[in-house]
């Protein structure tokens, strides 16, 4: 990604998570959480600006593993749509949807934060993927695929662990043995359907994603011709 749109996606959050800290912050709404996930889901985005398949094998690995740890952080936002249940969207006598600018409000809000950090959450996954590819010199495209289907269950884990454990990613280094043993003491079969719903979501934004990239970049899609 050329350097200066690094800097626009930075600048784009910056303004973003300012804005939602004097509108929602400051004045004490539900929706202040929105302001420490969007940071949050913004760390494996970053983070992806950082690595390169060149690098030192001491600086590749410490990169990638927290990576690993915050990447389920940008997909998570997603799950914060639920809390729009707080707000009942349809008049009880006509059965209409109400025309309620602060529901919309915190509905652009959320949907903004949770659309920015998942579609950018899956260009850092790609991004990953194709650097460790290259670093091993690995060129099958089954093998790619494997490693994204991987690194998205192990996201549904994590997307699991915070919103129903309520674990944060910043635990791992503060209370570490105790998120071990929650982690431990988790698995049974509602939870691993969960994780088949939320790594089926993410495999569809990453398709859509590779899809778009590969009808722009074939020659045949070319519109101006």
């Amino acid at each position: 990604m050329p350097k200066k749109f690094k800097w626009f996606i930075r600048f784009a959050f910056i303004l973003y998570m300012s804005y939602i800290y004097i509108t929602v912050v400051q004045k004490n709404y539900f929706y202040s959480f929105l302001l420490l996930n969007t940071f949050l889901g913004y760390i494996p985005i970053e983070l992806a600006f950082h690595i390169n398949p060149k690098q030192n094998k001491f600086i590749f690995y410490f990169i990638f593993l927290l990576w690993i740890l915050f990447y389920p952080n940008a997909p998570y936002i997603l799950t914060d749509l639920f809390h729009l249940a707080r707000y009942n969207p349809y008049d009880p006598q006509t059965g209409l949807m109400t025309f309620n600018l602060h529901m919309w409000l915190s509905y652009t809000n959320l949907l903004s934060s949770a659309l920015a950090c998942s579609l950018l959450g899956i260009w850092s996954l790609e991004y990953f993927t194709d650097v460790i590819m290259q670093r091993f010199n690995l060129q099958n495209f089954l093998t790619k695929f494997s490693l994204i289907i991987v690194f998205n269950i192990i996201s549904s884990i994590g997307i699991y662990v915070g919103r129903f454990l309520r674990l944060h990613s910043a635990y791992l280094f503060i209370k570490p043995a105790w998120v071990i043993n929650e982690l431990l003491s988790m698995w049974n079969l509602r939870m691993l359907i969960f994780i088949v719903f939320m790594t089926l979501i993410q495999l569809i934004i990453w398709t859509i994603s590779y899809v778009g990239r590969i009808s722009l970049s074939n020659p045949q899609f070319n519109l101006t011709k």
